[in-house]
């Protein structure tokens, strides 16, 4: 610090100096803006917290709140958190529900063999197939799993982050959520809805219609489920809850993997409960794990190749878990035993990397490995951007990835810094589930961009439902 400095700032505590640093980031910020240059954040912060001797860098949501009303529409999106998050214009609000044993114990005597987690589990505080030190997990825990509290501070943390809250979309996590009591569930669903409208609500029919009309709205609740959780009376429920799209737990289209595993459900349970879920209107996303005991690699990319190829499955989208061993586990014991071995870390980047090669331009590709702290991990992925890694390793192998998430606009202006140019309308047809569908976008051809896209199913002739 220079003896000018020294001498404005002599006798400053702290939260004074960093009050002015944050001054200082702002009239860079708006000189920037005014004179049409790109600033590094970054290196603007670490240069001022150095002019004030600062110990840290000011935090983000103080320089947010500091912008001058006349140039936050300006200035705000440009410091924006994590701005794939709100890419596509919708805010996700993950949330969970309390702790509770897996249902299918009471079928099989055990869990999966993989799964971490629940109250009997050496994470006794998380739920089933969380550790507790995720960040969804973390959040809930200190929020003691009340949904209204969970739903609350995660809106305002987003707001705080720069991040457009006037459209949420919940997911429910935690083990297997329909499983519960309907009265929790009720009161569960219900609490969500009200968070967002500021209404105290009597029933869910109730809150659904407050939430609908409020100034930040649901526009849609993603709930996590197995196939046999996913017959008729649980997709009337979550009609009822105004969700409109299911996670299903597969994990592999293989019988004989699904009974060694200690799955619960048979493979023909899938394909069920994917015909009766999309007949339901539900949007459904798969969990794939690929790496799992007694597959192989080869066989792992066969069995997404009729994943994506055989109408029987063929969902909206995908979340692809490669195989973590975590102690406390049944596949940590087969692993400490040395009859369980996890694929190479570049093995497993090729594998992702030729799944992703696969994907149909209909499907959207939602995550690409678990939230679950490294530290955690025994054996299995070894890198964080795993997604990031295998998207590079197609670049070598020559091939791409046509997923929704990849070609959408908001994550096109975001990584790689183009907008669309000539735009038309595109349709796709497919036999899918024991029904026809169609799926219409506007895209820009030449860029690959997605900008808009519709989805349209023509039921099978014996939906059980036939006004949702």
């Amino acid at each position: 610090m220079g003896k000018e400095n020294k001498a404005l700032t002599a006798g400053l505590s702290k939260e004074e100096l960093s009050v002015l640093a944050v001054t200082d980031i702002i009239q860079e910020l708006v000189k920037a803006h005014n004179e049409g240059k790109d600033v590094n954040l970054n290196k603007v912060k670490s240069h001022i917290s150095s002019k004030y001797a600062l110990d840290s860098s000011p935090r983000l949501v103080d320089i947010i709140a500091a912008v001058p009303p006349e140039y936050k529409k300006i200035i705000v999106p440009k410091l924006k958190a994590k701005p794939i998050r709100t890419a596509s214009g919708i805010a996700v609000v993950a949330v969970m529900c309390k702790p509770h044993r897996c249902p299918h114990i009471n079928f099989t005597g055990n869990i999966c063999v993989y799964c971490p987690g629940g109250p009997d589990s050496d994470f006794e505080y998380s739920t089933q197939s969380y550790t507790g030190y995720e960040p969804t997990s973390m959040r809930a825990i200190r929020a003691r799993y009340n949904p209204y509290l969970q739903t609350r501070s995660r809106v305002e943390q987003l707001k705080q982050l720069g991040h457009s809250v006037d459209k949420v979309e919940f997911i429910v996590m935690g083990g297997t959520f329909m499983a519960l009591p309907e009265d929790y569930r009720d009161y569960f669903i219900r609490n969500l809805h009200d968070a967002l409208s500021g209404h105290t609500s009597n029933n869910v029919d109730e809150a659904v219609r407050y939430s609908e009309r409020s100034q930040t709205k649901c526009i849609g609740i993603t709930i996590e489920t197995r196939p046999d959780y996913c017959l008729k009376r649980h997709l009337s429920d979550m009609l009822r809850y105004g969700c409109t799209r299911l996670e299903i737990g597969v994990q592999s289209v293989y019988e004989d993997v699904a009974r060694d595993t200690n799955r619960g459900h048979t493979v023909k349970a899938v394909t069920e409960s994917f015909h009766l879920a999309k007949d339901c209107g539900f949007k459904v996303v798969a969990h794939m794990m690929p790496d799992l005991p007694n597959v192989g690699l080869e066989r792992d990319v066969e069995q997404f190749i009729e994943f994506f190829e055989n109408p029987a499955f063929r969902a909206d989208g995908l979340k692809i878990y490669p195989t973590l061993v975590i102690r406390g586990t049944g596949l940590y014991e087969l692993w400490k035993t040395g009859r369980y071995q996890s694929y190479p870390p570049n093995t497993l980047v090729d594998l992702v990397a030729r799944i992703l090669a696969l994907v149909p331009p209909w499907t959207r590709v939602y995550r690409v490995q678990r939230d679950i702290p490294m530290p955690l991990v025994s054996s299995g992925v070894e890198h964080g951007n795993l997604r990031e890694l295998a998207l590079a390793r197609m670049k070598d192998f020559g091939t791409e990835c046509r997923d929704v998430r990849t070609r959408e606009v908001g994550i096109q202006e975001i990584h790689q810094k183009v907008r669309p140019y000539e735009v038309e309308l595109v349709r796709r047809d497919y036999v899918a589930n024991n029904g026809w569908e169609t799926f219409l976008s506007y895209e820009d051809p030449q860029q690959d961009i997605l900008i808009g896209l519709l989805r349209l199913r023509k039921c099978s002739d014996d939906t059980f439902r036939q006004v949702f």
